[in-house]
């Protein structure tokens, strides 16, 4: 039989899990079905609150990249139940992943909330799409301040989710000023009670 997870879990992954002592946990996993293998609720309500993710690619001799994107929470956006996609924006020209994706395209997204130390593993392929201005439009962020260059779609093989563990907590800056301000208005509350208060005494 083959699972959903066997996009990771190689024969030579499987014998050492079955070495290390692991593999009967995942054998009762592949036993209930394996990986999701479509967009469900969860997924995307994590996915259109992500506001970053790591795109992996590699060429046709293996050498692996990872690219960062970036842009608002929810660029990237859930197509159907298997695809994704997410404008491109203009760089550094290096055009790595897209090098690679057009002689293979084997692909790998990572996403990660620091915040609520939750990280997604999305295995599938991923494809270039040029001078496609109708697709751009959808995918493009509403009123975002970058220049689209394509887009690129990503079909999902497997997804999974993993354990907190060892994921630093980090807050975005944003959310940190916005803390701050409401902090600092209740002090300025506090602060003009005490004034009027010593006022009164």
């Amino acid at each position: 039989m083959t699972f959903s997870s066997d996009v990771a879990f190689t024969p030579t992954v499987k014998a050492i899990q079955a070495r290390r002592g692991s593999r009967q946990s995942y054998e009762r996993m592949e036993a209930k079905g394996g990986w999701a293998t479509t967009v469900d609720d969860e997924l995307a309500q994590f996915l259109a609150a992500a506001d970053s993710f790591y795109l992996a690619t590699a060429t046709a001799a293996g050498q692996p990249y990872i690219q960062h994107r970036g842009g608002p929470p929810g660029f990237l956006r859930v197509l159907d139940e298997r695809t994704l996609g997410f404008a491109d924006f203009k760089g550094n020209r290096q055009y790595i992943s897209t090098g690679n994706l057009a002689e293979n395209p084997l692909a790998f997204i990572f996403v990660v909330d620091y915040a609520n130390r939750r990280r997604i593993k999305i295995w599938g392929t991923a494809r270039v799409v040029e001078a496609d201005p109708v697709r751009m439009e959808r995918l493009f962020p509403a009123g975002y301040a970058a220049k689209p260059d394509q887009a690129i779609l990503f079909s999902i093989a497997a997804w999974d989710s993993n354990c907190p563990q060892y994921i630093p907590q980090k807050i975005s800056a944003d959310d940190v000023a916005a803390m701050v301000e409401g902090y600092e208005r209740k002090v300025a509350l506090l602060e003009s009670e005490v004034a009027r208060l010593r006022a009164k005494a």
